[in-house]
């Protein structure tokens, strides 16, 4: 994700950062502690808040939890499902989890059209 807000989703720049600075304040107001030392359930469980809208609005005034987590999932997505050549899916491992070798793309690749 760095490396994209370095690049084409340099626009994106100021939600990552309202984004992570709501997190961390949620966090805190929530539990009294940053997020990355959390128990995994209670990091669970606010990524849930934030899912749901039920972040404390306080610590989202310029982008909604809900919109911020949209943003995070949409990404993680992307470089977990991506082509490896755009920096995610390292070594295809989401491609090889469903079972595909390489995606064929129409026209990039040579293959038969008349095998079911």
């Amino acid at each position: 994700m760095d490396r994209q807000l370095c690049g084409p989703y340099r626009r994106l720049r100021d939600s990552y950062r309202a984004g992570i600075a709501g997190i961390e304040k949620s966090s805190r107001l929530l539990y009294g502690s940053d997020f990355a030392v959390l128990p995994q359930d209670k990091q669970v469980e606010l990524l849930t808040k934030m899912e749901q809208g039920k972040a404390p609005q306080e610590a989202w005034q310029k982008i909604s939890s809900t919109e911020f987590f949209g943003l995070l999932v949409d990404h993680t997505m992307q470089g977990f499902y991506g082509d490896p050549r755009h920096g995610g899916n390292r070594e295809r491992a989401s491609w090889k989890m469903v079972g595909l070798s390489y995606p064929m793309i129409r026209g990039r690749l040579k293959y038969d059209l008349t095998k079911g």
